[in-house]
């Protein structure tokens, strides 16, 4: 059985220090407000993102688009 008044501990995202998941630390799930914003930093620098496929809309609006008269937009 887990003892209730033990705080869970996690990794730091930015240093993975243990640090305790408990409303004590206002910092959570950051060890310290300075790994916070280190971590805002790369999110800010676009560090951080998520790959994008290309999109249909891409592909019609792009530079190299073979126009084929034969065929209507509209």
């Amino acid at each position: 059985m887990q003892n209730n008044n033990a705080a869970t501990l996690v990794a730091c995202p930015t240093c993975h220090t243990k640090t305790p998941w408990s409303t004590e630390n206002i910092d959570r799930p950051f060890c310290s407000p300075r790994c916070k914003l280190i971590d805002l930093g790369a999110w800010a620098s676009e560090s951080y993102s998520i790959p994008q496929q290309t999109s249909e809309e891409e592909e019609i609006f792009s530079e190299d688009l073979i126009i084929d008269p034969n065929k209507s937009f509209l």
